[in-house]
């Protein structure tokens, strides 16, 4: 058996940065940009009003004066005309602030008469005006490779970007094995159980920015095996579920060989996800995850994701970890290294009794994974630990 970081050094070999596309801003939240953005103007462009009220000369604002009012400016609408001394304009938020004025006034702190306003006692220091190019100046530069946020996307559109260059979502063909499998929403036999792997799987997939196509259940023979992974051509990265061990009814690693599988490795001294299995058929980067459920999905969160940041062009390197003091004693570790199901909240990790690798209820409430390296000594309450946030 290989450590977790030889077999993530070897999964990462594996993958290769994919080709670009462009894609209009509309659909490039959570794509990760591959070429650099160059803000086309300055935002805001010009100077404007922070707040709705009057915009006037510095030396106007003094409490008590009085001054004529002789135009407005709205958002999208300017002021054509020069503010003078003793002169003001209605001005309304966004608005660009005339020329000639310095300041707004906010029309709360004015008393308004006809055709004039006077100002009150109340003198804020603010001027209430955003300058041009508060926000970034034209020429300002989004880096690449970045994974675009909701923000970024909004950043974008105010520089006055169109369409951006990003990678390609890597296809990942999702394949679970076994006759003991049948879909969610079919009627099982007394000796089967409800396919989740996958389910699990594709979402984790997308939502860390690849496609998931899930193939037909292989049954736990040559033929079906073998049809699978024919229904898998085209896609960058296989992901086969279950039959990775070495039972009599475990046949995909010996089908994968015999169709060309070049084997990277085979075992990792891990807890959950022992029976991994690694390398490239026919061209085609494939991980074996186990088929236990929380195997599966802990594999898919040490390794999976690493990858698929990989095939994106983003720095794929092993899940950030944080430290946080734990709410119980954690028995000393056996020589694989364990990857427990845990709670992080306010600022403390609450370690689950019930670790066994089947328990997806317990994975649906945990928040991370407390990391614990081999033959690692028992820890006492209050003791801080390694985590990874899921």
């Amino acid at each position: 058996m290989i450590t977790v970081a030889q077999a993530l050094e070897a999964v990462l070999a594996l993958g290769t940065p994919l080709e670009t596309e462009v894609v209009p801003l509309r659909h490039a939240s959570g794509r990760v940009l591959r070429e650099a953005v160059t803000a086309e103007r300055a935002q805001p462009p010009f100077s404007s009003s922070a707040m709705d009220g009057y915009a006037i000369q510095d030396a106007d604002h003094v409490a008590g004066n009085t001054l004529r009012v002789i135009g407005e400016a709205a958002a999208g609408h300017r002021f054509e005309g020069v503010v003078q001394q003793g002169q003001a304009v209605r001005i309304f938020t966004g608005a660009p602030l005339p020329h000639g004025a310095t300041r707004v006034v906010i029309q709360e702190d004015v008393t308004v008469g006809h055709s004039s306003i006077t100002i009150g006692t109340s003198l804020e220091a603010a001027i209430h005006v955003r300058p041009a190019g508060g926000d970034f100046k034209q020429g300002h530069v989004v880096k690449a490779p970045k994974r675009l946020t909701p923000a970024d996307v909004a950043l974008l559109a105010s520089m006055n970007i169109a369409e951006v260059t990003v990678s390609r979502r890597p296809a990942v063909a999702l394949l679970a094995t076994g006759d003991e499998l049948v879909m969610p929403g079919e009627a099982p036999n007394d000796d089967q159980i409800i396919a989740s792997n996958t389910f699990g799987l594709a979402a984790m997939l997308e939502a860390a920015g690849a496609t998931a196509r899930m193939l037909p259940i292989a049954r736990d023979n040559e033929a079906s095996l073998r049809q699978s992974f024919d229904l898998a051509r085209g896609a960058d990265l296989i992901v086969t579920v279950g039959g990775a061990s070495v039972g009599d009814h475990d046949l995909v690693g010996a089908v994968a060989a015999d169709m060309g599988l070049e084997r990277a490795f085979y075992k990792v001294a891990m807890r959950p996800g022992k029976p991994l299995m690694a390398g490239k058929i026919n061209g085609i980067a494939m991980l074996g995850l186990p088929g236990n459920p929380v195997s599966a999905m802990v594999c898919g969160e040490i390794f999976l994701k690493p990858l698929i940041d990989q095939m994106l062009g983003l720095p794929a390197t092993a899940r950030e970890t944080i430290t946080a003091p734990t709410n119980k004693i954690i028995p000393a570790n056996g020589p694989r290294e364990h990857y427990m199901r845990g709670r992080y909240r306010d600022g403390t990790v609450k370690v689950f009794d019930r670790q066994d690798s089947s328990l997806l209820k317990v994975l649906h409430v945990a928040n991370c994974l407390i990391k614990r390296a081999p033959h690692a000594p028992e820890i006492a309450v209050g003791a801080p630990v390694e985590i990874i946030l899921i």
